[in-house]
């Protein structure tokens, strides 16, 4: 089982790291599917505006619902997410991926919902898997992968030379 974490306690920071090790991974042909957060098109509303770029060639997926301008909260729209797991999780059982890269594992895995199932398939038929980590999910996230993951640096070269270690194109 080949599964790694990337924790970073900066905002953003693992999403724009991982977006990079994805197009570099891409560039050196590893084939990937999963699901990457992209920055919103508005500075600072990264809270509570949610994009995934389902891997490896779109669609790009609005997984939160505006509220309006009186709201103090963000929502996930859930809907949309469990249909973004679903092409993803199509993706990986059409075959042909060295790799599953996921934005992170976040509330939902957490509570056994989301791309937690995808991860486990993926792992099930010997793929690796790096999923980037909030300091929030951390317990869970070990809970979940028993201890057996790799916690990565969030560098860039590290994550790199894990992914081309694990993943064979």
């Amino acid at each position: 089982m080949a599964i790694a974490s990337v924790l970073s306690n900066q905002r953003g920071h693992t999403d724009a790291l991982l977006n990079h090790v994805y197009l570099q991974l891409k560039r050196d042909g590893v084939r990937m599917v999963g699901a990457l957060r992209v920055a919103p098109a508005i500075a600072g509303t990264w809270d509570c505006e949610s994009d995934l770029w389902l891997l490896p060639d779109g669609p790009m997926a609005r997984i939160t619902q505006n509220l309006g301008p009186g709201s103090t909260a963000c929502r996930m729209d859930t809907g949309a997410f469990e249909d973004a797991v679903g092409l993803a999780t199509t993706r990986l059982k059409a075959g042909g991926a060295d790799l599953v890269i996921l934005n992170k594992f976040g509330l939902s895995e957490a509570e056994g919902r989301g791309f937690r199932a995808l991860i486990a398939d993926a792992l099930g038929i010997g793929l690796p898997v790096l999923i980037g980590l909030s300091p929030t999910h951390r317990i869970a996230f070990e809970r979940f992968s028993g201890g057996l993951a790799t916690s990565l640096p969030s560098h860039e070269d590290a994550i790199l030379a894990w992914c081309r270690q694990e993943a064979s194109p």
